[in-house]
Order: C-alpha cells, then structure tokens, then sequence
C-alpha cells in the first residue's frame, strides 16, 4: 500500500536526483555539462551525506561516464548517469554498445541544442542525433513526470522482457531548471516499486563472455533480436505507466486531448503544455508523445484517425531529410494507415527559441482557417516570430 507521498519544491533536475537516490542506485558516474549539471551535483551532495549509499565516480568525459555504467551495469549494478547536447554526441559508440550488451542503464538527458554556432539552450537536436540507438526513449513535460519517468524507467530497464537503456529527456532549462511542487514515493515504496530481479551478470566463480565477435550470420541474428526486443517492451512501458503507484489512472504513452477536432498537433517535450492550454480555449486536439521509441503507433493513430489536418512539431531539424525526425515517423504512420491527412512539418524552438503563446495561437489560427478552406497540402516551415504563410 502506497504511503502518504511527500511534496517538494524541486526543479526538473532536483527531481531526476531525488528519483535517482529513491531508486536506491549503486553506480553513480558523473561529468558535468550544461543544462544537465544540477543532477550530478545533487547526487554528489547525497552520496557524500550518506542520503545515497552508491559510488559515485567522477570521470574525465561523458564516453568514460557511459563506460563506467557499462561495466558496472553488466555486474549487476543499478547504475545512472546524466548528460546533455556535446556529451551526448560524445557517448555515441558506447549508446550502441550499452543497448547491443541488453544492459539496463538509466540516463537523464537534459536536452540541448549542438554546436555550431555553441548554444547551451533547450531543443532535441542531441537525442535525435542518437534516436536510433536502441534506446527506450521517454519525454518528460515537466519536473513531476521527471521524477516519475525516473523512477519507472528502472523499472522498465530491469525488466526480464526488456534489458534495455533508457533515456529520460527533459527540455533544458525550460523543465531542467523550472521549480515546482513535486510529489515523491520516498525510498520505501520507491524501492517496493522497484524490486531488484536477478538478471545474468559477470561473476567470478561463474565466468561468461560478453561482447564477443560475432560472425556475420549471428551479428544479424543478434541485431534483429534487439530490434524486437525493443518493439516489445511497447507493451511493458504501457504496463508500468498504468501502475505507477502516485497516479490512480497511470501514465498513457501517449496524451491526447480533444481529439473530435479537425486539427491536430503532435510533438515532445515542455512546449506541448503550452499547446494544450490553447488547445483547450480553441478546440484543437493536442497529442504529446511521453514515449517516442519504440513508437507507440497504435496508440498515437486513433488520435490522427479523423482529423483533417496535422500539425507536427519538432525541436530539430534534419538537413537534407524530405522531413524531420518527429514529422518523418507521423507521415509513416498515415502512410501505413492509408490516411492522406495534409500534414504541416514545422520546426520550432531550435536553441532554446522562445515557443511564444502568440506564435503557437496564431500557428492554430491559420490551421483552423486552412481547414474551413479545405485543409490543403503538406507543407514544411520554421516557426519564428511571425508564422510563415502557408
């Protein structure tokens, strides 16, 4: 039985730290990078307080900090660690490795735009440039869904069905740095939630080879083993978000609202609370995707089903690409629906960008003019200061 939950004031990272020290981890390997540094900060302060009874590792670049979760992961560790932007870019080779060896690490990215030009501010330019590493990947809105999508991403990750990564991104600065009252488990019914299973691990008295070479024949054996690995822990994601234990109704991986309306808006992260909160004054259906890999398809399609146009936004570009990441995976989906529903690709908020109330109302002003004209074509544009005319 859930135990009165307490409530702090706690920014988006405080919040991953605290969910982190409830998680009750072992490995801790920590570098610092903008907006992300508050978490390793924090978990610093409680591992050397005695709060959090882990190793907490400093290391020399974020390759060494995924290295060491690496090791310590495949020992039977809980691990964690937290990077953004460059830091991620420099994890590349090791985010393969950590999925292709089934290891269950848990990382928060705080999500941030790369250089050039430099820029520390909030966009997903870093986690679409790793997407498709075989990672699960939630998207938390804001610093409450931070700390739970933490804590339920341990579960998910150390699932027998899944033994997987799993990145918790939150919007730098805009959810990392925002404070607001947070509801945490506290450490017992945390760790109930989270109940350590064994899993294969390196042992001495039992030796096993991990990572070895493999032919062509069993690499391709293996990599598709994977790939259905992570297609199917859709519906482990799904069953832990519904028995989270502070939220009666659960998560849903996808959230949508007034979805009777004629236009749709899709995307990730923060700015779709400001999407919703105009969604509901000007009767637009809005679709935020908690979940983006794997894609929950089937749960994001009887949101689109009826619509007669879709707005899809991302917080990164894809250069050369016929659309970017977000609005390539939606106009996929309505191809294999068979829907022709005109689709508008925008792209918005790239290096922390503001997302004004008054771009986003009049952006869904001419959608709802669009439709009562006839919805139109797809079409692609950058959302800037003024709305680009379709």
């Amino acid at each position: 039985m859930l135990r009165q939950a307490l409530l702090y004031l706690m920014s988006g990272n405080e919040a991953i730290a605290h969910a982190v020290m409830d998680a009750d981890v072992d490995v801790v390997a920590a570098y610092p990078i903008t907006p992300q540094t508050t978490i390793v900060e924090k978990l610093s302060e409680y591992v050397a307080s005695g709060m959090l009874d882990a190793e907490f590792v400093p290391v020399e670049s974020e390759h060494s900090a995924l290295s060491v979760c690496l090791g310590a992961s495949l020992t039977g560790a809980r691990v964690f660690t937290a990077t953004s932007s460059q830091g991620l870019a420099l994890m590349h080779e090791i985010l393969y490795i950590a999925s292709g060896l089934r290891t269950p690490i848990v990382m928060a990215i705080a999500n941030r735009a790369l250089s050039a030009p430099i820029n520390i501010h909030g966009d997903h330019s870093d986690i679409m440039g790793s997407r498709d590493a075989g990672w699960i990947q939630l998207f938390a809105e804001n610093p409450q869904q931070a700390y739970d999508f933490t804590l339920i991403a341990y579960r998910v990750a150390e699932d027998n069905r899944v033994m997987l990564p799993v990145a918790v991104n939150v919007d730098g600065f805009t959810v990392s740095h925002c404070y607001e009252g947070v509801r945490v488990l506290g450490k017992e019914d945390a760790r109930a939630f989270l109940p350590r299973t064994p899993r294969p691990r390196l042992e001495y008295e039992t030796p096993i080879t991990v990572g070895a070479m493999f032919s062509s024949m069993h690499y391709h054996v293996a990599k598709t083993e994977q790939a259905k690995a992570l297609e199917s822990s859709l519906n482990v994601v799904k069953e832990v978000f519904r028995s989270y234990p502070m939220r009666e109704e659960g998560y849903d991986v996808v959230h949508a609202v007034n979805t009777d309306s004629p236009v749709m808006v899709v995307g990730l992260g923060g700015v779709m609370g400001t999407f919703r909160h105009l969604g509901r004054r000007m009767n637009v259906g809005v679709a935020s995707l908690r979940l983006y890999r794997p894609f929950p398809a089937a749960d994001l399609l009887p949101s689109l089903r009826e619509a007669e146009l879709i707005i899809v936004l991302d917080r990164a570009y894809s250069p050369g690409a016929p659309a970017p990441p977000l609005a390539a995976d939606i106009k996929t989906l309505l191809h294999t629906a068979g829907l022709q529903t005109p689709v508008w690709s925008v792209v918005c908020g790239l290096g922390g960008h503001e997302i004004r109330l008054s771009m986003a109302e009049k952006l869904l002003q001419k959608a709802l003019k669009a439709v009562r004209e006839g919805a139109g074509a797809n079409i692609s544009f950058y959302l800037g200061e003024e709305v680009n005319t379709p």
